[in-house]
């Protein structure tokens, strides 16, 4: 049997060909879809994601499968590794290479080692990083860090880079938007689905209505600008989008605030958002399956996670001036666990960015334990050596040739061992 999907294995990242958990897999017809099954290398036995004993290295699993017994090789992903792998199914035309708009997105976001999967009409990522609480898979978005195993094609985007990359802050936001945040959006698709039926029955909603807010975009401006969080309006007013982790996390934080100060009124959301300076031409574009723009589905989520809005009736106090933080609520609690929110969220970018440092010194640290550990073998083996050159020189009246201390340098490694060894 000749192997469908061969490559040169130092195209892969050196840090997870050192892991030995790599399988080998054949492709199979089930249900009449082709299915991707999991085999041992070498016993050709079935090659279980939670059992190690059926994993080997990587340089065993491709001599395996080039030698034609299996048709590719994989990678198992486990709890003791610091791996994500994000699988980008159907979003490749194989023939003319056009990707998914927000496939791309996923990928630029991302920004570590992506190749293409067997199919070509795919994308797998691998970054370093913990993947986020809630589920996993959302359409064609599946991201695992465990217990699961990625067909491994070495078919490397050369837009990407050619290392693995710590992006915890990027996979976190990315499964927020792309598989986390769908579930809210499901969820307040069916309850609007129950409340339109309860009404349409004569019943009544537990859904309270959108205040009347009688404000022109004049004075609204003016009042969310001089609110308790007015610089941070302000800011993304402006278009300023320092300390958010994409454009399109700070378009949400401006529509958050734009629903709360407009009553939940789109029109007048939109209208504001396109006078703002984070205004571009995506917000127009179509970008899902029902035919809604970007914006529409910005300013609907917006809206349908913003619980109170601002009361004009309440306006005397300051509470209710809009000192809404970080999602357009102005509930005291609210306000102040969201503000705490924010907060923790930019201190965990900073803790993100050490222990990304950390970890880059980490790694150095290991390489030079392991080039010092080499060197001692090695001076080792030459002292060895250098005593019995000695030995024999000193009958010939030449020892000074192989008197080892008198060379500068294995005299100071000499030196280095013997005080390490006490």
């Amino acid at each position: 049997m000749t192997p469908k999907y061969t490559f040169d294995g130092s195209v892969l990242p050196t840090a997870i060909v050192e892991h030995d958990q790599w399988i080998c897999w054949l492709e199979k017809e089930r249900d009449g879809k082709p299915t991707k099954v999991p085999i041992t290398p070498g016993s050709g036995e079935f090659a279980s994601s939670t059992d190690e004993q059926t994993w080997t290295t990587f340089d065993d699993a491709l001599d395996y499968a080039q030698a034609g017994n299996a048709d590719g090789v994989g990678f198992v992903f486990t709890a003791d590794d610091p791996f994500v792998g994000v699988d980008l199914d159907d979003c490749r035309v194989r023939e003319t290479g056009t990707v998914d708009e927000s496939a791309q997105d996923i990928i630029n976001r991302l920004d570590s080692y992506t190749e293409r999967s067997p199919s070509q009409t795919g994308f797998h990522v691998l970054v370093r990083g913990e993947l986020p609480e809630g589920r996993n898979r959302n359409g064609k978005i599946e991201m695992y860090d465990s217990a699961r195993f990625f067909t491994v094609t070495g078919d490397h985007i050369a837009e990407t880079p050619s290392t693995i990359a710590t992006r915890q802050d990027a996979l976190t936001a990315v499964h927020r938007e792309y598989v986390q945040d769908d579930v809210q959006d499901d969820t307040v698709e069916q309850t609007r689905s129950v409340d339109e039926s309860a009404t349409d029955n004569g019943g009544e909603t537990d859904q309270a209505p959108t205040p009347d807010i009688d404000l022109d975009d004049r004075e609204l401006l003016a009042k969310a600008k001089h609110a308790t969080n007015g610089e941070k309006f302000e800011r993304l007013w402006n278009g300023k989008t320092r300390g958010y982790e994409s454009q399109s996390e700070a378009d949400m934080a401006l529509c958050f605030l734009l629903a709360f100060w407009t009553g939940g009124d789109a029109t007048q959301m939109d209208r504001l958002f396109k006078q703002s300076g984070l205004m571009r031409e995506k917000w127009e574009e179509v970008h899902y399956a029902d035919g809604s723009t970007y914006g529409e589905k910005t300013i609907e989520r917006a809206i349908a996670r913003t619980t109170e809005f601002y009361d004009p009736d309440a306006a005397n106090t300051r509470e209710a001036e809009g000192d809404a933080r970080h999602d357009g609520t102005s509930s005291m609690g609210q306000r102040e666990q969201s503000y705490l929110t924010e907060k923790n969220r930019l201190l965990r970018d900073r803790v993100n960015e050490l222990e990304a440092t950390l970890a880059q010194k980490n790694d150095r640290i290991d390489t030079l334990e392991a080039t010092i550990r080499d060197l001692q073998e090695t001076l080792s083996e030459r002292k060895s050596e250098d005593e019995r050159l000695g030995g024999q020189d000193d009958k010939s009246g030449d020892a000074d040739v192989y008197d080892s201390d008198k060379r500068p340098l294995w005299g100071r490694a000499k030196r280095f061992i013997a005080n390490d060894e006490e």
